[in-house]
């Protein structure tokens, strides 16, 4: 195993390769000091961290779930997140879209001020971040877990339904370095859910991240 197993795996699933359904769960090595966490495909599991792989494969098998739910169930996950001293937010839909060629179709405007709030806490989770504001709507993009392009979007209150959180989402697809952008949508936030694959996002996997600090 190495620090670019989940690069490797990311890519993969991005064009549609997945990892076996076999369902085990595979623990590899951190991509970076910032990123460790749990993805969780079609009945199979990547633990990504640099705690001893003994001991996770001891905490899954204790934890009192479905075999194929261990790795994102919340006894797992808290005992994980105590081991590694780490924080986590909330198990998100992990979606992915192929970079799209051209323009925007929107009139974007780029903030340049990295002490922006916006660019501020964009900076905490992600590398290379570019953020833009349009009328109503912010479009962030960076570099997240091993590397890759994430895209994440606001859109105000005032101009919801719309079809702004769409149109952003989609403009990420324009504006990514790479060949595919990744997005993360709380499961719960349904009118999320629906934006981003309104946009061409297809879902990939679960995804809990824990955050340093």
């Amino acid at each position: 195993m190495s620090s670019d197993d989940v690069a490797r795996i990311l890519a993969a699933a991005a064009r549609g390769d997945f990892p076996p359904p076999d369902g085990s769960a595979v623990v590899v090595p951190q991509p970076s000091r910032r990123d460790a966490g749990v993805l969780a495909f079609t009945a199979h599991s990547v633990i990504f961290t640099d705690e001893d792989p003994a001991w996770v494969h001891a905490a899954l098998a204790a934890t009192d779930a479905d075999p194929l739910a261990a790795s994102m169930n919340p006894v797992f996950l808290t005992g994980l997140l105590a081991k590694t001293g780490r924080r986590m937010n909330t198990v998100d839909l992990l979606t992915v879209a192929d970079r799209l060629p051209g323009e925007p179709g929107l009139e974007l405007r780029e903030i340049q001020d990295a002490s922006h709030p916006r660019v501020a806490r964009a900076l905490k989770y992600r590398d290379d971040v570019r953020v833009w504001t349009v009328d109503g709507g912010v479009l962030i993009l960076g570099r997240g877990v091993a590397g890759r392009w994430e895209a994440a979007i606001e859109v105000d209150e005032h101009v919801r339904h719309q079809g702004l959180g769409r149109a952003l989402a989609r403009a990420a697809r324009h504006l990514t370095p790479g060949p595919v952008v990744w997005a993360q949508q709380s499961p719960g936030n349904a009118r999320s859910v629906r934006t981003f694959q309104a946009a061409g996002y297809r879902p990939v996997a679960s995804e809990a991240l824990f955050v340093a600090g």
